[in-house]
């Protein structure tokens, strides 16, 4: 008996650890499921958490905001896009009538290519400051390749003056071209055969101040042909400044001046003797023609004895150095139809002669008179001469 129950109690041992060891089968078993089912089920409930679709399905999703498109440039903003000068300027246009695009233009120096509108019935009164200078059409504020760019942030808006044909004529302007040629220190004048030539520089000190301080407006060529044309009204009170030869006096005396006082001043050089560049801003180079000035087989001017092809090749090779036409200055003043001729097939619009007189509307572009300033004529032979 008692064997039988000690085998029955191992047995019943036996059975309690099967019974143990299945409970833990099923116990890991269940913990291994258990923590797959997390795995797979944490991620699916972040993606249904961050979707609001998900957590109300009548929720449409947010439509993408489209990419706001940049603002146009204007053409002055477009002008200087195209650019990194920092004295780059923009210079627009405003006014009736005009529709010129906006055009660059360097701080402090002359403004160049400025241009001259038309319109119907009306005559182009220049460029001002302000739309109320432009309406009075105040001299003092009107601007042209004279004065220097001046800008705010890099742009600067000019305004449109206009007359009437009838004003234009009632005006009655006439305009001298002052012309000099050598200058001296000496009061008393230099001897010799060219004396006359010599102006004294203290009395063209007096003058270019008399000018600068007189309210003068000094016309660019561009604008003189304009105004011969009747298409640009011109102040009375103008006058354009220039030099014959470019003799080193002009460039040691007289080129210091007209900087000090802001004077535009033209130097007709004859290229085949001297090329320098323009000795300040305020000077512009233009031809006394390349190698005419000298005397020709009949003992005139060279340039009344070649054919209008040599002229013109001549001239040209002259606008090739200076980088300009618009204007010539007849050496010694000699011309004929061929030398006019020789002009304008090298595209020169205008030619300046040695003939006393002023330039009006209607006057011949290729024999502009002068008004020579010799020697002894003071500040007040000038103000005879200009008003």
């Amino acid at each position: 008996m008692t064997g039988l129950r000690g085998e029955q109690r191992r047995s019943a041992n036996r059975s309690r650890k099967r019974r143990r060891l299945a409970a833990i089968i099923v116990s890991a078993t269940v913990v291994a499921l258990i923590a797959a089912g997390a795995i797979i089920w944490l991620p699916w409930r972040s993606s249904e958490a961050t979707s609001p679709t998900a957590a109300n399905p009548a929720v449409s999703p947010a439509p993408l905001k489209p990419t706001p498109s940049p603002t146009p440039l204007t053409p002055a903003q477009a002008l200087l896009a195209g650019t990194d000068d920092p004295n780059a300027c923009a210079v627009s246009f405003a006014g009736e009538g005009i529709a010129d695009a906006p055009i660059l233009q360097t701080v402090d120096t002359l403004y160049t290519g400025l241009p001259v509108p038309t319109r119907d019935g009306a005559v182009f009164a220049g460029w001002y400051a302000s739309d109320a200078d432009a309406a009075a059409l105040t001299t003092a504020q009107r601007l042209n390749g004279s004065k220097l760019v001046a800008c705010t942030d890099q742009q600067t808006t000019l305004h449109a003056g206009w007359t009437t044909p009838e004003a234009n004529v009632a005006e009655a302007a006439r305009i001298p071209i002052l012309m000099y040629h050598q200058f001296t220190t000496n009061p008393n004048g230099e001897s010799g055969w060219l004396r006359g030539n010599y102006a004294y520089i203290g009395d063209f000190d007096a003058q270019m101040s008399y000018i600068a301080g007189g309210g003068f407006y000094q016309p660019t060529w561009d604008e003189l042909s304009a105004f011969i044309d009747g298409k640009l009204f011109l102040p009375g009170h103008s006058v354009i400044v220039t030099d014959d030869d470019a003799d080193q006096t002009w460039f040691d005396l007289a080129a210091p001046v007209v900087d000090k006082y802001h004077v535009l001043a033209t130097s007709f050089m004859i290229t085949a003797y001297r090329q320098d560049p323009p000795p300040n801003r305020y000077v512009l180079r233009r031809s006394h023609t390349h190698d005419m000035h000298k005397a020709g087989a009949n003992g005139k001017g060279e340039m009344v004895n070649l054919s209008a092809e040599q002229i013109a090749a001549d001239l040209e090779t002259s606008a090739g150095v200076l980088g300009a036409k618009e204007v010539i200055a007849y050496p010694y003043g000699h011309y004929n139809d061929t030398a006019k001729q020789g002009v304008a097939q090298a595209g020169f619009e205008m030619a300046r002669t040695v003939e006393p007189g002023y330039v009006r509307i209607g006057t011949d572009k290729l024999a502009l008179p002068v008004q020579r300033i010799n020697y002894g004529m003071g500040v007040d032979v000038l103000k005879s001469m200009i008003g």
